[in-house]
């Protein structure tokens, strides 16, 4: 098992953040959204060391060979300011960006994975993903999965004209149950949350402090065990949370209003 270790510097601090689906529903309200997640941006650049995006930072993203999606400057423009500070970026390909190749990395300096990555950070281990895709059930997901990442498929869609494209993949998108499933705001007991179970499989071969996930939405930090624990980082849809580590993990709402 191969993993990053992180030395964290005296006064900085870990921060994690997932599923944003930029774009979504429609650009003038993915706007407001954005604009948020700047100014969350701007607040954590100062003491920041490592910043993770978990994944689905958009709610649809193709890199054609000269093209990328329109929109996003100013995000991706943040994101490379943040870069450009020293601060090291990792990202965490979503089922909704699924289809990223190296435009981050290229133009901005991000390290790109694929799927699930092991951590050492001030001594303490972390296993991180996306989310999507590990453990049980939800097969007819794995299926399409398999599906949109067949270097077939990606082919074909390639030869689409990005307009049409794009115009057939938000639609797509937007329909996808992560976005507005009334599911996706309970939740369904250590029993059936598949990310839980897949967790507790692994702790039983593996010692693990700290599991985090995006993907499933809904904010929650659960005890796997007296030193394990379970994090799901919410979203930037509803509830605009986000996790920050320095010598404990903590999950935090952005500009909470009560």
């Amino acid at each position: 098992m191969s993993k990053t270790i992180i030395d964290l510097q005296p006064g900085k601090k870990i921060y994690f953040a997932s599923d944003q689906h930029f774009g979504a529903p429609n650009p003038k309200e993915s706007k407001i959204r954005e604009e948020k997640f700047i100014r969350w941006m701007d607040e954590i650049k100062d003491d920041a060391q490592v910043l993770f995006l978990m994944g689905d930072l958009f709610d649809f993203w193709h890199e054609w060979q000269y093209v990328i999606p329109k929109g996003y400057v100013r995000v991706l423009g943040k994101i490379a300011e943040l870069k450009d500070r020293g601060i090291d970026l990792y990202f965490f390909v979503g089922n909704h960006d699924l289809w990223m190749k190296n435009y981050l990395e290229e133009e901005i300096g991000c390290t790109v994975f694929y799927k699930k990555q092991y951590f050492e950070i001030s001594g303490k281990q972390f296993l991180l993903a996306h989310g999507d895709g590990l453990g049980p059930g939800d097969k007819g997901y794995k299926r399409m999965k398999k599906l949109f990442t067949n270097p077939l498929a990606k082919w074909a869609f390639k030869w689409l004209h990005p307009d049409l494209a794009m115009k057939v993949a938000l639609y797509f998108s937007l329909k996808n149950k992560m976005i507005s499933g009334e599911e996706d705001k309970s939740f369904l007991g250590e029993d059936k949350e598949f990310l839980i179970i897949y967790s507790k499989k692994k702790l039983e071969t593996e010692d693990i402090d700290y599991f985090i996930y995006g993907h499933r939405h809904l904010p929650m930090v659960l005890n796997l065990s007296e030193k394990a624990k379970y994090i799901n980082l919410g979203d930037w849809i509803s509830y605009y949370t986000y996790g920050v580590f320095q010598e404990e993990f903590e999950l935090k709402a952005f500009e909470k209003t009560e």
